[in-house]
């Protein structure tokens, strides 16, 4: 199970949830408080999780979608999340627990994605923040 944690200015995570393990916040972080701040100098511990990937600067995570549909399919098994700050969708993929490479995609759009999904029909779906509430859907290339 993978979540995301939008961290302070910074420090935005990508973590692989295991049962009983500590991801050290705030004892461990790779982020600053907004105002400039430090949290903590450190940024790992024993005993304390690393994440699979972290961003400085933040780029907003919201919304997380492990791809298994048949419509991209060189994207099976990539991991899609939206960025608020970063207005892009940024694609991972994963070679067991370390990603290795990362591709920003729908930048030119300049739109906040607050989520995102795969559909029953194998399509990725993502919703913007903004006054029309855009409901997007991500269709290959012809």
């Amino acid at each position: 199970m993978l979540e995301t944690e939008h961290g302070p200015q910074g420090g935005d995570e990508l973590n692989l949830l295991k049962r009983g393990a500590n991801y050290g916040w705030p004892v461990i972080t790779y982020g600053i408080n907004y105002d400039g701040t430090i949290i903590t100098k450190e940024t790992a511990r024993p005993g304390m999780e690393q994440p699979l990937a972290y961003w400085v600067p933040s780029f907003g995570p919201s919304g997380l979608a492990v791809y298994t549909g048949d419509k991209f399919p060189k994207w099976r098994g990539n991991v899609f999340l939206g960025a608020l700050a970063g207005t892009h969708l940024r694609r991972l993929v994963l070679e067991g627990t370390h990603v290795i490479h990362q591709e920003l995609l729908l930048r030119g759009l300049g739109a906040r994605f607050r989520d995102v999904r795969q559909g029953p029909d194998g399509y990725i779906y993502l919703l913007t923040v903004s006054p029309e509430g855009l409901l997007c859907r991500v269709e290959p290339a012809p």
